[in-house]
């Protein structure tokens, strides 16, 4: 196993980063362990595309520490096992920065590995960057000091959409629909918990966890739906599971709200359509419609690759870094993860910060409803003529959740 790569320049560089200080030009390698195939696939593949963009933006004179950032990517088919096989290849020849958002049961295993290798090896620790796995125990219960989350967890997301919906006096009864794994659990779960808190009228009608990336055909679930008289969906659903999805709402004449984590993400877009305008909403870190430099980001990534820059949390990772690094004066991981620790920077949606006590990045959150584009709201969407438009921001102090980590610190 191979990644895209020269390994050994690689170990040598960053044998040199743990002795001496981060040097203007030096190059920081980090391998993304994610899937590139199969149903989930292009959601992969366009991440991909916006690592490779983004790290180009944020190299050089585009960070404070002036290193060159470099990413490799090595596709696990969504298994657990090969990321960890990958995990070892990469620990292997050299990488000390590994990255993974997929896919919560990878991250959980990830992230475990992580902490083992790093307490049973001093000297050659890794850092864990976890860029869109939102399981809120990689934070809690499990949390590790070598893993450092960007997106925002289940919990603080379930806590802007429930902010929301507390307002939205026609919804009356919801059914809640996931993935059969810890994501899925995790959604229903703060979904209901936050709900009873806002609004106990709510009536919970039905839940369905269903196999992850297998159902190529959702009316059967779209018919329970219907039949148990659902006015809403909550949904943390992504990838083709959620493009079929709205796909079989719209077909099955679904007319009820639909709210979702990644209703931006590649595919879901195109299978939408016009269906769904004003009806389906998406809580997450940004839209397509924020200005300043993420938009301008937005419009030239696509002239270049035809598609979205939606995985717009990638930017934090980046700017984080490159102040973290700028701050140990090192891109030795051990100096960097203390760096990184409340760590506050200014970024494309406002302050962010890296809080200390479980690693879980503080940032502002966007609720949007899917709509037709306007002069207000300009981006169209995988070219369909709709668009995400923000109805709602949520400032960190919102958006923000307490936590139970009892941090292990080296």
């Amino acid at each position: 196993m191979k990644f895209a790569f020269k390994l050994v320049a690689v170990s040598a560089a960053l044998l040199c980063a743990t002795s001496a200080m981060a040097q203007k030009g030096e190059t920081v390698k980090m391998l993304r362990i994610d899937a590139l195939t199969g149903l989930l696939g292009p959601v992969g593949v366009n991440q991909q595309k916006t690592y490779q963009y983004l790290a180009e933006k944020f190299s050089g004179e585009g960070n404070p520490a002036g290193v060159k950032f470099e990413v490799a990517f090595h596709d696990n088919k969504l298994s657990p096992t090969e990321s960890l096989n990958a995990l070892k290849t990469a620990i292997d020849q050299g990488v000390r920065y590994i990255v993974q958002g997929n896919g919560s049961s990878v991250a959980l295993a990830l992230s475990d590995a992580i902490s083992k290798h790093n307490e049973r090896n001093p000297g050659k620790e890794v850092i864990y960057i976890n860029d869109s796995a939102v399981d809120p125990d990689l934070t809690n219960s499990k949390c590790s000091y070598w893993h450092f989350r960007f997106d925002a967890d289940t919990s603080m997301k379930m806590e802007a959409m429930s902010s929301f919906m507390e307002a939205q006096k026609d919804i009356k009864k919801v059914y809640l629909l996931g993935q059969n794994y810890s994501h899925g659990v995790q959604v229903a779960k703060y979904a209901k918990e936050t709900l009873a808190r806002r609004r106990p009228d709510i009536e919970i009608v039905g839940q369905d966890l269903h196999p992850l990336a297998q159902v190529r055909d959702f009316a059967p679930y779209i018919a329970k739906i219907k039949a148990s008289g659902a006015d809403s969906v909550i949904t943390g659903n992504w990838g083709s599971d959620l493009s079929l999805f709205v796909k079989a709402a719209n077909e099955g004449g679904y007319n009820g709200k639909i709210f979702t984590y990644y209703t931006a993400a590649a595919g879901t877009p195109t299978a939408l359509g016009t269906g769904g305008a004003g009806r389906v909403y998406q809580v997450g870190v940004g839209t397509y419609n924020m200005g300043g430099q993420m938009e301008k980001w937005m419009k030239e990534f696509n002239a270049k690759t035809g598609g979205d820059l939606t995985s717009v949390q990638f930017a934090h990772i980046f700017s984080v870094l490159g102040n973290a690094m700028a701050k140990a004066k090192s891109t030795d991981p051990v100096k960097v993860a203390a760096a990184m620790e409340g760590l506050k920077v200014k970024s494309f949606n406002g302050e962010i910060e890296m809080r200390k006590t479980d690693h879980q990045l503080q940032q502002p959150l966007y609720m949007a409803v899917w709509q037709k584009t306007d002069a207000k709201n300009a981006y169209s969407a995988e070219k369909t003529g709709m668009t995400l438009a923000t109805v709602k921001e949520y400032p960190n102090y919102v958006s923000s959740t307490p936590t139970s980590c009892q941090m292990k610190r080296p």
